[in-house]
């Protein structure tokens, strides 16, 4: 089976290891990694997120780590449009999280009208963090939490600048 799935993954936490896990229990997996360009253009809160080279590198770490465990296979490719790579032939399945499972409805509304079968579409619930909120990217670079969703109260967080390099 072939699984695609898509985020901008800044930075990596358990919700996406999550995702990651359920993707290669499944299959062969193809990450889109969200462009410069379309990461700032799907930001709900005013954040930077860092440059794709940067990302790349970290989730191609988390990737491989998973991929051995299940002996599967992995692709990370540029996304530049939210429904992406997803809408091209060679795939089975698209693992989502539930905010984008509408996403993924749209995406096999694409894929009907070029003439392409449905994605089975597996949403893999949120992580919860120890406050009882969900762990998210944004939560973590504001600083409220670290990457497995431990509270941080001593760390600051990111600002909306990207911090120059003297800074």
């Amino acid at each position: 089976m072939y699984v695609a799935l898509g985020g901008t993954f800044d930075p990596v936490h358990d919700g996406h290891r999550a995702l990651f896990e359920r993707a290669f229990e499944l299959g062969d997996v193809t990450v889109g990694l969200t462009t410069d360009d379309l990461a700032a253009e799907t930001r709900h809160v005013d954040r930077y997120v860092r440059a794709f080279a940067d990302r790349k590198r970290d989730l191609r770490t988390e990737l491989s780590e998973a991929a051995t465990e299940h002996e599967r296979d992995f692709e990370i490719r540029p996304l530049e449009t939210p429904t992406g790579i997803a809408t091209e032939p060679g795939f089975d399945a698209l693992v989502v999280s539930p905010e984008t499972r509408e996403g993924g409805e749209l995406i096999n509304e694409i894929r009907r009208d070029r003439g392409l079968d449905p994605l089975d579409i597996d949403v893999v619930d949120h992580v919860t963090a120890a406050d009882g909120d969900r762990i998210s990217s944004t939560r973590i670079v504001r600083g409220e939490i670290d990457h497995h969703g431990n509270p941080t109260p001593d760390r600051d967080g990111r600002g909306p600048d990207r911090p120059t390099e003297s800074g």
